[in-house]
């Protein structure tokens, strides 16, 4: 018997992994994120299986119906939203298991920032822009910032950053951020990126809030901000090209010619 977190991805029931959707299909036990996971991604589960909600449970109710699981021997398909690996709380989840010797196994998913990168058609990491992303979130009532990961601290080195789960804090996003980036800094809201009713939101530190303010935006949100989004596709001289593809580069899969003569 295993317990299986499975990464549902963003949104679009299409953007699950294969593994991810197969295992949905057999697993006679299916615990998922209602309030972030699509009604069409658990449907997949094969008649019979049990299928619960769990976003009105408490952590001692989802290892119950887990370990209740184990003692009949049946897999468990625990669907999370995005990938499970960022702020999906099975940390907790696997410590119980660990404690009660219930093998659990990890399915990766496809991020919210990845997916947000797709609809904006843009790409994160850009040479001489930016070639970090930093995955954060702020303070709070789940759960305060450990010291040293302040936004203001992590605006300092100027990556592209995709803050999650702080939506209702895009005031002190905007006041920390300004400072190192401009207010004329690239910043979107992306608002259920890949669902039916996705918005994506374009502006600037100076002017972000006032675009998202009237649209009633509380929850499912993500805030990208850095430069690398305001790179013009149709600029020749907005960013300098990767040496990867650059024929005066060579590497082992594209060595070096001999001369000739």
């Amino acid at each position: 018997m295993t317990v299986y977190f499975i990464g549902a991805g963003p949104g679009a029931p299409d953007l699950i992994t294969v593994r991810g959707q197969k295992l949905i299909e057999r697993c006679p036990l299916c615990l998922y994120a209602g309030s972030l996971v699509p009604p069409e991604i658990v449907a997949a589960a094969p008649a019979g299986a049990i299928v619960l909600d769990s976003a009105a449970m408490t952590l001692d109710e989802i290892i119950a119906h887990m370990a209740a699981a184990d003692a009949e021997g049946s897999d468990v398909a625990r669907v999370h939203s995005g990938d499970p690996s960022i702020y999906g709380a099975i940390g907790e989840q696997m410590r119980q298991l660990v404690a009660r010797d219930i093998a659990y196994e990890i399915v990766p998913g496809v991020p919210a920032f990845a997916a947000a990168a797709a609809a904006l058609g843009r790409e994160l990491t850009l040479p001489g822009i930016s070639q970090t992303i930093i995955l954060t979130r702020t303070a709070v009532r789940a759960s305060d910032m450990p010291p040293g990961e302040e936004l203001a601290a992590l605006a300092q080195s100027h990556a592209t950053l995709a803050i999650h789960l702080s939506i209702n804090n895009l005031v002190p996003v905007v006041r920390d951020l300004t400072p190192h980036y401009g207010p004329d800094c690239p910043a979107i809201v992306a608002h259920r990126v890949s669902w039916p009713d996705q918005q994506i939101v374009q502006g600037t530190l100076a002017d972000i809030r006032d675009k998202v303010k009237p649209l009633g935006i509380t929850r499912t949100a993500l805030i990208l901000v850095g430069r690398a989004l305001a790179a013009d596709l149709d600029a020749a001289d907005a960013f300098a090209n990767s040496r990867l593809y650059d024929p005066g580069h060579h590497h082992v899969l594209r060595p070096r010619k001999a001369k000739q003569g």
